[in-house]
């Protein structure tokens, strides 16, 4: 007899209820079943589920989260053709008021200088992670940091001065076929007691640096919901101070995510890109093998 039926055996004959003792074999069997070892042979490569809809919101997700923030996208006709290789995530800029608002209504009263850091980190957050979900994409990316060397070593330290250079010139310095703008536009916390939130939206544009085209663009938020349900004056009071708990820094990074995952998910993909970078990688490791059998 295995362990566990022996040990099954004996608390049988404690008068342990017969019921007791099947839930136990019953739960044994499903964590056995659980614990088995995937196949390890699976091979790579296979066809992917979901590429351009899994993370992105349906009419029922908004529903379920109570989330009413819309995105509207608009992608070039002939987006395919053009579709760029190497693009570079500019510097985003901020439109808000800097200071901390909950329903509309500022609570902080930062001066000029902590306003500018501020816009500065709000904007750079949305930057960045529109950068992370770009870098799952077919496209090279340059790095950020270079990015703004670059930038700087020009004197554009401003949205204005940004503004004024033609894609065509970014295109040169920086050495990509596309530039990315991005501008946030929402960045606000609302709480009414048993319900908050935090909102975030950015308009989003992608730039052919080779034509001045806009290739792709985006604008729109999220709202990142959270609804604690009461009715008794006791309830309500508690509730009241867990709603208030989820206007944590954290949340505000889901939103962030959130929003930079729908915008990039709308980006269509190019097939034609993709086999480039295939047949570039191939091209580069023959290359290599025949450089290594000649040494």
């Amino acid at each position: 007899m295995s362990s566990l039926g022996h040990r099954l055996q004996i608390t049988s004959d404690r008068n342990v209820p017969s019921f007791l003792v099947l839930s136990l074999m019953v739960v044994s069997v499903v964590v056995g079943g659980c614990s088995q070892t995937t196949d390890k042979d699976r091979p790579f490569f296979r066809h992917e589920y979901g590429l351009d809809t899994h993370g992105k919101k349906t009419w029922f997700d908004h529903l379920v989260e109570l989330d009413p923030g819309k995105m509207k996208t608009k992608v070039a006709p002939d987006y395919e053709s053009m579709a760029p290789r190497t693009i570079a995530v500019l510097p985003f800029s901020d439109s808000g008021s800097a200071n901390y608002i909950v329903d509309k209504i500022p609570v902080t009263f930062r001066n000029v200088d902590q306003r500018a850091d501020w816009a500065w980190t709000d904007a750079n957050r949305m930057r960045r992670a529109i950068t992370g979900y770009l870098a799952t994409r077919e496209f090279i990316e340059g790095n950020l940091i270079q990015i703004d060397a670059v930038l700087k070593q020009h004197g554009i330290d401003s949205s204005n001065k940004l503004a004024q250079v033609p894609p065509e010139t970014l295109g040169r310095w920086l050495g990509v076929d596309a530039v990315v703008y991005g501008d946030v536009k929402r960045y606000e916390a609302y709480y009414a007691f048993l319900i908050s939130a935090w909102q975030v939206g950015a308009d989003v544009r992608m730039v052919s640096t080779r034509t001045g085209q806009d290739l792709y663009s985006a604008t729109g938020s999220r709202y990142s919901v959270n609804l604690q349900l009461a009715f008794d004056p006791f309830g309500i009071a508690i509730n009241s101070g867990l709603s208030l708990l989820e206007l944590r820094d954290v949340t505000l990074a889901r939103a962030e995510e959130e929003d930079a995952r729908e915008i990039v998910l709308r980006i269509p993909r190019s097939p034609r890109l993709q086999s480039q970078l295939i047949e570039e990688a191939t091209a580069d490791h023959q290359a290599n093998q025949e450089v290594a059998r000649a040494q």
